[in-house]
């Protein structure tokens, strides 16, 4: 049995400066009192929708900032993978918190729309124009963060979606302020929420597949077989299995049935190896090669001996 440790594929935001993450936090934090105050002051629930989603936001950043730290950690005896899934872990804490936002602003929205309130429209639009500004800062400074992590890439996303919601208000706070449309205010809020609920979903399934051990979703595992299986020496493949440790590295283990006792067990092993890291990008594999002999030695192992 043999273990390839080289785990060489990235998309290079490990070299990436925390500073980033920890400057969007702040910004958040920042601008979710600013607008939870304006919202109360205008009193609307959209502008109270988009300080509430900001307010997840920088605990999602925080997640974030600390899963990041922690995943950098080496293996030892009790991690032997390490602690990179540690990343994965806060993806799925802030993006579960992030569908009960959701939900919680579908009420919010329902609820105004059957009692609405007098709105400033005036607040809404300097609130929101704020918001947008700080929104752009924050998805500027973690585009590149967040092509490699999904942890960094929802919290990239939260922020998307929330300057997207900031023009949404803005346009709502001109449409109270001189059309007197009131309406707008609850029907803006149930499309942030629809948006955060149809992203969040999206993501949470991505996460919750790596952390299930999922078999990678482009991966073909029938050609992976029949590629394998077309090895000179090799007759035949059992007992894979295929998974992903992070988002950049994926595991597998298998049995590999050889020809002959004189395979040269080395050269085969080696070649396997390396057609699968470069065919299918597994660098992690673990692989048990079984020569004629060792299949007749494993067929006369009795395991549930009978007793008298």
């Amino acid at each position: 049995m043999s273990h390839d440790h080289n785990h060489s594929h990235s998309h290079g935001t490990e070299e990436v400066s925390d500073k980033a993450l920890f400057w969007s936090l702040l910004l958040n934090v920042g601008l979710s009192v600013f607008e939870f105050a304006a919202g109360i002051i205008a009193g609307s629930v959209a502008l109270m929708a988009d300080a509430l989603h900001n307010t997840n936001d920088a605990a999602a950043l925080l997640i974030a900032y600390i899963a990041r730290k922690i995943s950098r950690k080496g293996a030892d005896k009790k991690y032997t993978f390490g602690y990179r899934r540690a990343e994965l872990i806060g993806a799925m804490i802030q993006l579960t918190a992030l569908i009960l936002v959701g939900l919680y602003l579908v009420y919010e929205g329902v609820v105004r729309f059957f009692n609405p309130e007098p709105i400033l429209g005036v607040w809404m639009m300097v609130a929101s124009g704020v918001a947008l500004i700080v929104d752009l800062g924050t998805v500027w400074l973690l585009w590149a963060m967040s092509k490699g992590s999904l942890n960094v890439r929802a919290a990239f996303l939260h922020n998307l979606t929330d300057a997207a919601a900031s023009v949404a208000v803005m346009a709502g706070g001109a449409a109270v302020y001189w059309l007197s449309w009131d309406w707008v205010d609850p029907a803006l809020t149930l499309v942030i929420a629809g948006y955060i609920l149809y992203m969040s979903f999206g993501l949470i399934r991505k996460t919750s597949s790596i952390l299930m051990e999922r078999a990678p979703e482009d991966l073909d595992l029938d050609k992976l077989i029949t590629t394998v299986e077309e090895i000179d020496g090799v007759v035949g493949l059992h007992h894979l299995h295929v998974w992903e440790l992070d988002e950049d590295h994926r595991a597998m283990e298998a049995h590999i049935e050889l020809e002959s006792d004189d395979t040269d067990r080395k050269r085969l092993r080696r070649e396997i190896k390396s057609m699968l890291q470069h065919k299918f990008d597994i660098v992690h594999s673990t692989l048990e090669l079984e020569t004629p002999t060792d299949r007749d030695d494993c067929s006369n192992i009795v395991l549930f001996p009978d007793h008298d």
